[in-house]
């Protein structure tokens, strides 16, 4: 945890009128609405050094259930998740009785701001996170009470796991193996572009793109099964129950 003096601290509060936390999000409760893993260890990472209590709910199912019970200061909402649209969550929560938590709609889809913003959203953040002191001004813009230390874990840089992104290429596998209905298919290539904007890789992008319709499902078996050697999770296709033959 990074140090700050008696007479730095002394310094800020002097300076802002208010009492600085030690860190940017200290004592807040974040709720994240994501269903990929990687996104959610560099949100775990990011709350984690910013003094941030993180929940997780992988489906709009999950995170309804938890917000009957509790109430997050922040709420994280994907766009795309697998049981349903973000904006609709974010629309509820936004119409709300009783206080409201500062609601952000979060995409790897730079198209989503606006219908985050459309919905009721606060704010949007775009993945893949990369800007830890993005992540703080996002958040503390609409909290006007509290006061951030300027300067606190700037520049810092977010690694997650790169075992979740295997774990991420492999829920993908599961889903084409599924055999997925059309509109499965169009959150498992939302659910790809997502992951190859993380490892920016323009071909596996481009696979996700075509894979919305049937005919392009073959082109991102056949990429997934290629990701998944280099990452050494599944070193066969079958092995990942993925035949390209099987969607020609």
């Amino acid at each position: 945890m990074p140090f700050q003096s008696n007479a730095a601290l002394s310094d800020i509060v002097s300076r802002a009128g208010a009492v600085a936390p030690a860190l940017p999000l200290q004592g807040l409760t974040v709720l994240a609405v994501e269903d990929s893993l990687y996104a959610c260890d560099a949100l775990r990472l990011m709350c984690y050094r910013s003094g941030a209590r993180l929940r997780r709910a992988e489906t709009l199912e999950a995170a309804g259930a938890h917000l009957r019970l509790y109430r997050p200061d922040v709420v994280l909402i994907d766009l795309g998740l697998p049981d349903g649209r973000g904006e609709g969550m974010i629309r509820r929560l936004a119409l709300g009785s009783g206080p409201t938590p500062v609601i952000l709609g979060m995409s790897g889809d730079p198209a989503g701001r606006q219908a985050a913003l459309a919905a009721g959203a606060a704010g949007f953040l775009e993945k893949p996170f990369s800007s830890l002191s993005a992540f703080h001004h996002c958040i503390l813009a609409h909290l006007p009470d509290r006061v951030a230390l300027s300067g606190v874990l700037e520049g810092a840089v977010i690694r997650p796991d790169p075992l979740a992104m295997r774990d991420d290429l492999a829920k993908a596998a599961r889903l084409i193996s599924a055999g997925p209905d059309e509109r499965q298919r169009r959150y498992l290539a939302g659910f790809v572009l997502g992951l190859a904007r993380s490892l920016q890789d323009s071909d596996l992008a481009e696979a996700a793109v075509a894979a919305r319709e049937q005919a392009g499902l073959p082109g991102l078996v056949g990429m997934l099964s290629q990701r998944l050697r280099e990452q050494g999770g599944i070193a066969t296709s079958e092995g990942a129950g993925l035949d390209p033959a099987t969607w020609r």
